[in-house]
């Protein structure tokens, strides 16, 4: 979201916004997700209002209007920074979802994931209301291509997508006091239970997933499990599954990112969450860079400011 961007260490506080126009809740929408194209076919009657909280990269937005469409055309997607997945809740009336092709009907409960860098479609007929959590795509563990073979797929309130959905139409029930470092974990633990709802959607069977998507996967996990270790390198990671290097770049490499640039961001996420968290409030900033594989002091508060814009100390003071 252009004004604080989840992509960047953002305030934590509560807004909420209601629409004085159809032409105010397009700037609205826009300014709190990605660029969209609205429709309605009431412009006079048309009633909106958004509540939103930036959590570290993670927004969370309930949405609460009339009949309307939105859409995110190839021409808007041209005009893109980051990649975005969303998360959407249905939590009353009726929407519809379009993207590659499928389509969505969300009933109160049902959830449905979609990616900003596809064309897509939110159709809602009458008054509805939604939950969103939008988040960027290197936040999950799983590769970008995995998550899109679920894209515009209903998953209703049964098992895992039941339990998710409950945790976040509770979080939209107390977006107020989402703040500090309790509303970080509750970010990384809301990206967690997705990461687990996509795995267990898929069932991870080979006849579901392409060999290599199963592969990236288990690299992910593998690169996961061993952050805190400072010796993992791309040959490490290649040798623990079997592969050559050039078929680890390669995996990567179609995921639009490097081994590398994955590891590293991983790490600094890692930092940032435990520099803000009590539990870790004694220790000393380089102790936490060492707890996440990252040995040299200096280096560490370099590629801290140039990836969140602040220093490692005045992030922990809440600069």
């Amino acid at each position: 979201m252009p004004v604080h961007s989840p992509s960047r260490p953002a305030g934590q506080q509560l807004m909420s916004r209601t629409a004085a126009s159809f032409d105010h809740w397009k700037h609205l929408v826009a300014e709190s997700f990605v660029p969209l194209a609205a429709r309605t076919a009431d412009v006079d009657g048309f009633r909106g209002q958004l509540r939103s909280r930036v959590l570290d990269r993670m927004s969370i937005v309930e949405i609460t209007a009339t009949s309307h469409e939105v859409h995110r055309t190839p021409a808007l997607i041209a005009q893109a920074g980051e990649r975005y997945f969303k998360l959407n809740l249905q939590l009353e009336g009726t929407g519809l979802l379009i993207q590659d092709n499928r389509e969505a009907v969300l009933q109160p409960g049902d959830l449905a994931i979609y990616d900003t860098n596809r064309p897509y479609t939110l159709t809602f007929e009458q008054q509805a209301r939604m939950m969103v959590v939008m988040f960027p795509c290197d936040a999950l563990s799983l590769p970008p291509d995995y998550v899109g073979q679920l894209s515009a797929v209903r998953m209703d309130a049964t098992g895992l997508s039941g339990i998710v959905g409950q945790f976040i139409r509770q979080l939209s029930e107390n977006l107020e006091v989402l703040n500090g470092p309790s509303g970080s974990r509750l970010a990384t633990n809301a990206l967690d239970l997705v990461s687990t709802m996509l795995h267990a959607e898929m069932d991870m069977t080979p006849d579901r997933m392409k060999p290599q998507a199963l592969l990236a996967v288990s690299i992910r996990e593998y690169i996961e499990a061993n952050l805190s270790d400072p010796t993992l390198s791309p040959a490490s990671i290649a040798a623990a599954h079997f592969i050559s290097t050039r078929h680890l770049h390669n995996v990567f490499h179609e995921s639009g990112t490097t081994v590398a640039s994955w590891i590293r961001s991983q790490r600094l996420d890692g930092a940032r969450r435990d520099l803000r968290d009590p539990l870790h409030a004694g220790k000393p900033v380089g102790a936490i860079a060492a707890r996440w594989g990252i040995l040299d002091a200096a280096h560490f508060s370099r590629t801290f400011r140039d990836a969140f814009g602040v220093s490692p100390s005045d992030w922990r003071r809440g600069g």
